[in-house]
């Protein structure tokens, strides 16, 4: 809904804002050791916030086109976006708001849950079971009297909704529990931003996408921020 609203490159930033909420809730709910006056909890700050920041420099800015030897000869074609209702723009800044803190809490809640059941693969089980209820009773809502919405078609969009159901789902639920029983939420948010730079060179390598300078530049920021994050949270366990 956020994105109908305003544009994918708003979203894609506001999305990268996800560490620094994470952190910040965590800190409140006491999940994470916080100690401005130790230089291992000044290096997670400091890391979250250069995270966020090289995630929004390879949002936001593109840059000169650097030339790759496996993109010359090879165009890709950019799909164009449509104009932004800036009466909307509000709402959709609040519904994104909104779904980046409703993600943070879920992985703080998961991190809370797995002290007390430490049992990942049953817990990602239930994660799945009650997604989906939730995810039905939504679809019949919002897809009333469009019984086309629920056909199955043998095509890219089934393999897709099939390779993210088992994979960015249940198999990253239950990883990132793994990691969060041990680390905490923080540390598995913190890696959030690195999605975009291995989806930059995965689109690089395979559709021929262009890159920017302002896309690697982003890059090396976002690396130097988690390598903080992971220094600072190093010592805490």
């Amino acid at each position: 809904m956020g994105l109908k609203a305003t544009t994918a490159t708003f979203v894609a930033a506001m999305s990268n804002v996800l560490p620094a909420i994470t952190f910040v809730m965590a800190c409140i709910l006491r999940v994470e050791k916080l100690n401005l006056k130790s230089i291992r909890s000044q290096a997670k700050v400091l890391g979250t916030v250069t995270t966020v920041a090289g995630a929004m420099v390879m949002t936001l800015i593109k840059g000169p086109i650097l030339e790759l030897f496996w993109t010359k000869g090879r165009t890709y074609h950019e799909v164009a976006t449509s104009g932004v209702d800036l009466h909307n723009s509000l709402k959709g800044t609040f519904m994104i708001t909104l779904g980046c803190v409703s993600w943070s809490g879920f992985m703080i809640l998961q991190s809370i849950t797995l002290k007390s059941y430490p049992s990942e693969i049953s817990l990602t089980t239930w994660i799945c079971v009650m997604g989906t209820v939730e995810g039905g009773i939504l679809a019949l809502i919002m897809e009333r009297g469009n019984p086309t919405a629920w056909a199955i078609k043998w095509d890219t969009t089934l393999m897709a909704t099939v390779y993210t159901g088992i994979v960015c789902s249940g198999l990253a639920y239950y990883i990132q529990g793994l990691v969060m029983r041990v680390k905490g939420p923080v540390f598995m948010t913190a890696f959030y931003p690195l999605c975009m730079v291995i989806v930059a060179v995965m689109g690089s390598i395979i559709l021929a996408e262009q890159m920017y300078l302002g896309r690697v530049i982003g890059a090396i920021v976002i690396v130097a921020g988690l390598y903080l994050v992971v220094w600072g949270l190093s010592k805490d366990n």
